[in-house]
């Protein structure tokens, strides 16, 4: 795994991400909050009223989508998910992209994880990154009160 922890510290290096950032005073939502490459997450957790459950003592890992991510999406998803009656469906595909246990990069492992939404995400690993179904882990380990949040490239949506 310490080849997976050095890979990740090597294509965050790249992209010209820090690693040393240390929220762990904040939890999940105020990290995210803090953060302009979160905007269109925030808000849809507020949406979903998910806000008040990542706010929660967890522990959760939060696979988080960036803002350009979320871009990726065919043009009107997104805001066709934060309307009110989409609810149901925002939420499902937020809580896909949480795991209800603190999953440090050092102990990710590949395999089908049981996800937060009651669907269960497919994890590879390889040397060439860590992938979740089609969603690239482009950050790692930023640590929280009540938890840890990675960032990914792609919106994964359950089947």
């Amino acid at each position: 795994m310490k080849k997976i922890t050095t890979l990740f510290t090597a294509l965050a290096a790249s992209a010209g991400i820090a690693l040393a950032d240390n929220h762990a005073k904040k939890d999940i939502v105020d990290i995210a909050a803090s953060n302009e490459d979160f905007t269109t997450l925030v808000a849809a957790v507020k949406a979903a009223g998910l806000v008040d459950t990542l706010k929660g003592d967890g522990p959760f890992t939060v696979f988080a989508p960036t803002n350009a991510a979320f871009a990726k999406l065919p043009k009107g998803t997104v805001e066709s998910l934060l309307k009110p009656e989409n609810k149901a469906k925002l939420t499902r595909i937020l809580t896909y992209h949480v795991i209800p246990a603190k999953v440090m990069a050092k102990d990710v492992t590949a395999g089908k994880v049981a996800t937060a939404s009651g669907d269960k995400v497919t994890i590879a690993v390889s040397d060439a990154g860590v992938m979740l179904d089609k969603a690239k882990v482009v950050k790692t380990d930023i640590e929280a009160s009540n938890g840890v949040i990675h960032v990914i490239d792609t919106v994964i949506i359950p089947k």
